[in-house]
């Protein structure tokens, strides 16, 4: 067999996969923008044909209204673009499809709105707000932006049929907490629970390999085992009892009640239940977790009475959350020096990819190299918010970072609720790390993974033979054949000399001795307050924290913070405007349109997500620095 047919092999085989994967993708793509066509055509003619009566949409904000954060989807660190175009359509069609909702965004709406005049206060409605357990700090950030804004003098209520333990960290922080007469309030701590495979991958007749290095890489250890190492549980529970210590702080302090409150809640009730007669709404109120127990009809009427009636007095006086950012408009570049923020959000994937779906090594570096040679950008900070991927995308990263320090730029990093593996790889060239209290940060680790089916292939008879002119030919015959000892040699080679870099990259980058970042590495997993000691992070903080020292290190008192991402043409900014004007004139009716949009669009867009998934793990090496056990 010729050199050029080694893109035959296995590892070429899973990269055609991949750009396989990527050509449906498109089609799929291509399928989305035929369906939004035709929503732009159906409110067009809903305009033409002069419907009323609707909520009108527009970024207009009334005077003495409240601020209605009541957004629908998950928090992210950094969201999806979205043009406004297809975001008015959207609006006026009353999508309830979830969305990426972005913290800093979320953030910036409450601080803009403490010193807005025309906002009175504020209203969180967070029942369609998903907040992933793993994102705990993205909570706490929004929180004590809510605490800034009570600061001014304003008010903030807190209405809903039910909360999360993550809605109600943000909620807590209000001044007055409403909860349905019918509704509920449970916590249940943080936990790590995986499906152990050990014996199911058995009974398939499945054979993994798992190349790693060290006793502990954890996240290989559901392939290999029927339960959690000792190692593991104790890591697990360290971390995630620092989570939990911290949200019950939070909590208590935001709600004025005694030390342990929140953990005699969550491990008594039962009990408190029955003294309730199995009414959680009473039982949070009781224990004075909330303030009122309202049907909606007494809630609507009591935030009415707060800000007033709207125009067709259906509701209070209000201004959504997203309205509002757009009202506000965007961060804006002015004449001072800029301090540039990079996002790499995401699992790390080898060469492209586009905000909000994965950190494309080739992206963010190209982000890295456009603040290495724009003249007005002084200091960049790095915010990370990642499990870690692959290893080379990781490096390609670094490479840009390194750059950037020997031009004199300062590099600072803020991690985010997650900075894991190749998370932590990119961050430890930094001039100087901040991380949050909750940030889970470490996972200092490579590992390998390749299943065969031998056993598989035998028992149903299927039978692989052939020659080859190596010793390593018989790759080609890996997955259905036995892995051969020299290949699986050259792997663990690879994750040992992968590791040793890992462990130098951290060495060098922290000024630590590679024998004391081995013992704290193999793959272990470290809260934000735990790294600080161990030296893998200097500071704790948020992004604010992080920008502010980035300027401090380039000599800044005046300075611009521009974000470097996709960024939406001022042509497509137009039309979207000039979308919300028109429906806002014509009083586009945005109740019961739902019903109108595709379904089989919703079927495409899951499909292409789950697909997307498939593709993050192409790295060149197959050598993944990802945390598995962190979440995404």
């Amino acid at each position: 067999m010729s050199e050029d047919d080694s893109k035959f092999g296995v590892w070429g085989f899973i990269k055609g996969f991949g750009k396989l994967v990527i050509g449906i993708l498109l089609i799929l793509q291509g399928i989305v923008g035929l369906a939004m066509l035709l929503l732009f055509v159906g409110v067009f003619i809903a305009i033409g044909n002069g419907v009323g009566g609707g909520k009108p949409v527009g970024a207009h904000v009334p005077k003495d209204a409240a601020l209605l954060i009541n957004p629908n989807g998950v928090l992210v660190e950094e969201a999806e673009v979205q043009d406004p175009f297809t975001h008015a359509i959207e609006r006026a069609y009353g999508s309830n499809e979830p969305q990426q909702i972005e913290v800093r965004e979320v953030v910036r709406a409450i601080r803009n709105a403490a010193t807005d005049e025309r906002i009175k206060g504020i209203v969180l409605d967070l029942t369609q707000l998903y907040i992933p357990t793993i994102s705990a700090s993205k909570a706490h950030y929004v929180a004590s932006a809510i605490d800034e804004f009570k600061a001014s003098g304003k008010k903030v209520f807190a209405v809903g049929d039910y909360y999360s333990q993550e809605q109600y960290l943000i909620a807590s922080h209000a001044d007055e907490i409403y909860l349905h007469d019918k509704g509920s309030l449970v916590f249940v701590g943080y936990a790590a629970y995986d499906a152990f495979m050990k014996t199911f991958l058995d009974k398939l007749l499945i054979t993994p390999h798992v190349f790693r290095v060290g006793t502990f890489k954890a996240a290989v250890e559901p392939f290999l085992r029927d339960d959690m190492s000792p190692e593991a549980k104790e890591a697990n529970l360290a971390f995630l009892g620092s989570m939990w210590t911290s949200y019950k702080a939070a909590v208590e302090k935001a709600r004025g009640l005694p030390a342990g409150s929140i953990d005699r809640f969550a491990n008594d009730l039962n009990a408190i239940l029955r003294e309730s007669n199995g009414d959680f709404a009473s039982a949070a109120l009781k224990h004075k977790l909330v303030d009122h127990l309202s049907s909606r009809p007494e809630q609507l009427d009591a935030m009415k009475a707060a800000f007033g009636e709207n125009d067709d007095g259906e509701s209070f006086k209000n201004v959504e959350l997203a309205d509002y950012l757009m009202a506000i408009g965007p961060e804006k570049d002015g004449s001072n020096p800029d301090v540039a923020i990079i996002t790499a959000a995401g699992t790390i994937v080898d060469g492209e990819a586009a905000p909000g779906v994965a950190a494309g090594g080739d992206t963010i570096a190209d982000y890295l190299k456009q603040a290495l040679k724009d003249d007005e950008v002084k200091a960049v900070v790095l915010r990370i918010d990642s499990p870690g991927g692959s290893a080379f995308a990781s490096e390609v990263i670094r490479d840009g970072v390194l750059a950037l320090k020997e031009a004199g730029k300062p590099v600072v990093v803020s991690m985010g609720s997650l900075a894991a593996s190749g998370g932590y790889w990119i961050a430890a060239p930094g001039d100087e790390i901040w991380a949050a209290p909750t940030t889970v940060t470490g996972s200092i680790g490579i590992f390998a993974f390749f299943p065969t089916f031998e056993k598989a292939a035998q028992y149903w008879g299927l039978n692989v033979d052939g020659v080859g002119t190596t010793s390593l030919a018989s790759i080609y015959a890996a997955g259905a054949g036995p892995l051969e000892e020299n290949v699986a040699d050259i792997f663990q080679q690879s994750v040992e000399d992968g590791y040793r870099d890992f462990l130098d990259v951290v060495a060098e980058g922290r000024k630590l001795d590679p024998a004391y970042v081995d013992t704290i590495g193999q793959g272990r997993v470290w809260i934000g307050e735990r790294a600080q000691e161990l030296k893998l992070v200097d500071h704790l903080g948020d992004i604010d924290d992080a920008v502010e020292a980035a300027a401090k290190r380039a000599n800044l008192t005046e300075y611009d913070r521009v974000n470097f991402r996709e960024t939406i043409s001022p042509l497509e900014v137009f039309f979207g405007q000039t979308a919300v004007r028109l429906m806002s004139a014509f009083g586009v009716d945005r109740s019961g349109a739902e019903a109108s949009r595709s379904i089989v669009r919703k079927a495409i867009s899951t499909v292409e997500k789950e697909l997307a998934l498939i593709d993050e793990f192409n790295d060149p090496k197959a050598l993944y620095a990802r945390c598995l056990s962190c979440g995404n």
